[in-house]
Parts: structure tokens; sequence; C-alpha cells
């Protein structure tokens, strides 16, 4: 089988790209009045429900999050404890470092993909270091700690900003679940897909551990709808492959997903009802796997429409409302 020889590639500074999105896009952190009809306000109840019993509470979430600037959000959230295991995908991994190492993420394709340009960054194709380092050093390592890891222990001017580094210092299981060949490090010539397999497997065996601690916890997926639906199934199988041998059962949680979307009222989260084959629905996949087959035995389901840059701070400020609320009933 001929293979594409990469030594034939040219790969530029970073500092020769156009950055679509720089600092100002990182959103401070500020309260909202949006409830979106009470979703998040339960949202919340279920994640300070699930903190007190030491239930998961995970957080899957596509590229498209980091790049809406609510690193402040979720970090804080993070630092709260209302968040203790988040997952994306590679693409997530590359705006997180690049905004880390730049203050600044994000190409145009339509631009740079004409000459064969288009991600081919050098300082990006690091990533790729990181991971083969880490492979060798420690086979058992994951992806997410590893560049963790190397944001928090390296020079990067922004790495306050970083989901990656918060989640390495504060002992979070931060877990990359990739596709080889979906992202632009996997062009570069350093890419040894070995690694890069490696860890990323190590990483959904470390989250199909935390779904182990998933009864009476929170499953949330903000813009994934390939990555976190199926990694979330798969795990979750085992996980519950394992309860019931031990005579256990994970199946009161809450899912709660948050898309742009338009999902039929009728169907889903309230009725556990499927979508027809017909219907558009039935292959929006964080649909029927996160909102309707995975809770149809006790959990229950909560779809919200609308942005990143407005369910994050949304379900902030409910966590925050709930957390104040509690506080003052204690008080009392």
């Amino acid at each position: 089988m001929k293979k594409f020889d990469r030594t034939r590639l040219e790969v530029e500074p970073l500092d020769y790209r156009t950055h679509d999105l720089d600092l100002s896009a990182v959103r401070e952190l500020q309260g909202t009045p949006e409830r979106f009809g009470g979703a998040m306000t339960a949202a919340a109840a279920r994640i300070l429900n699930a903190g007190e019993r030491g239930a998961a509470v995970i957080l899957f979430m596509g590229a498209h999050v980091i790049r809406s600037g609510v690193q402040r959000y979720i970090i804080n959230m993070m630092e709260n404890g209302y968040i203790n295991s988040i997952a994306m995908n590679g693409a997530g991994v590359i705006h997180d470092y690049e905004f880390a190492l730049a203050g600044a993420t994000t190409e145009s394709v339509s631009r740079y993909i004409k000459d064969g340009r288009f991600g081919m960054w050098k300082e990006t194709g690091a990533i790729n270091d990181i991971i083969n380092r880490a492979y060798a050093e420690d086979p058992d390592c994951g992806f997410g700690e590893a560049v963790g890891r190397a944001v928090f222990e390296g020079d990067f001017p922004h790495k306050d900003i970083s989901l990656l580094c918060a989640a390495y210092r504060l002992g979070i299981p931060a877990t990359v679940h990739v596709g080889i060949g979906c992202d632009i490090i996997h062009q570069h010539p350093n890419c040894d897909g070995a690694a890069t397999g490696a860890l990323s497997y190590n990483d959904f065996l470390a989250f199909a551990a935390v779904v182990e601690r998933l009864e009476g916890g929170v499953v949330m997926n903000f813009g994934s709808a390939v990555m976190a639906p199926e990694v979330f199934l798969k795990a979750l199988s085992m996980a519950r492959n394992v309860a019931r041998q031990e005579g256990r059962s994970i199946a009161d949680f809450m899912t709660l997903v948050c898309d742009l979307h338009e999902l039929p009222q009728d169907l889903g989260q309230d009725t556990g009802k499927e979508s027809s084959k017909d219907g558009a629905a039935y292959y929006f996949r964080p649909f029927k796997t996160m909102l309707v087959r995975t809770v149809s035995d006790g959990g229950v389901g909560r779809y919200v429409k609308g942005r990143h840059g407005q369910t994050v701070p949304a379900l902030w400020s409910a966590l925050d409302e709930a957390r104040k609320a509690c506080r003052a009933g204690g008080a009392s």
C-alpha cells in the first residue's frame, strides 16, 4: 500500500496565519437572566445534588464551545466542584492549546485550503510532540492529561483560559476522544498514529471509569453531534455491564443536551418516544442516544435550544443562584 510521504510537506509558523478569533472573544463572568424555560434551573438542582452524593457530573463539548469564549464560565464551574469530568474531541484540544499559547485561534478554511496551507502550522503541530513524548515516558498517560500538564508547566501566556490546564491543576479527568484524520495535527510529519491512538484510548477507559459513578449524576452535551453520544453510549454499556454483575444499576441520572437543532416537542425527553426513521430528528444522535435511549429506565433528559454563548452562562447563573439559595436556606 502506497502511503503519502509527509516529509514533502511545508509547515509554516503560526504567526503567518490570520486568526479569526482572539482574546476579545473570551467573555468575563457575568450573570444572565436567560432561563430557557427552567431547564437550566432543573439541571443546576441536579448538579448540586450530584455533588453531595459524589456522583459524576460530566461535560461533553464540541470545539465550538471554546470558540464561543465561555472558558471562564466552565473553569469557574470546575473550580466550584460543579463539574468533575470534561470530555472533548481533538479540535477542542487545538483551540484550547492555541488560545493558551497565542491568545488566538481559528483559521479560514476556504482561504487556506486553496493552496494546501490549511492546518499546516508549526506551533500547533507541537501538540504531537507532547503526545509522542508522553506515550514514550508513560504509555498509560491520557491525551488530555498530557496536554493539560504541558500547558500548566510550560510557557503559555494565556494558560488561565485553558480548560485542559485547569483540569490538570484541579485533578479533574479531562478526556480527549479523537478520530484519526479528523484534526489538523494529523497532517503533520511528527504525528504518530500509535501514540495518538493509545493516549486517546486511555482516555476512553478513564471516561468509562467516570461513568461508573453516574448513578444520581448528570451528563451534559454542549454541541457535540457525534463524539459525545457515541462515546457515552459505549462507556455506559461497559459501566452497566459491570454494575449488573454486582447487583447495582446506573439508571437514575439526568442528561442535558444544548444545541441549535429544532427537535419535535412531542418526542423524546418527556415521553421516551423516539422519532420515526423518516424524520430528521432520528439521525441527530444526541437526541435518540442521550435524550431517549440511555435514560429510558429511570433517568430524565432535557434539551435546550440556544447558542453556547447563551447556554453556558445560563447554566453558570443557575448554579450560582442555586448555591446562594442553599446557603440562605441553611442559614435560616
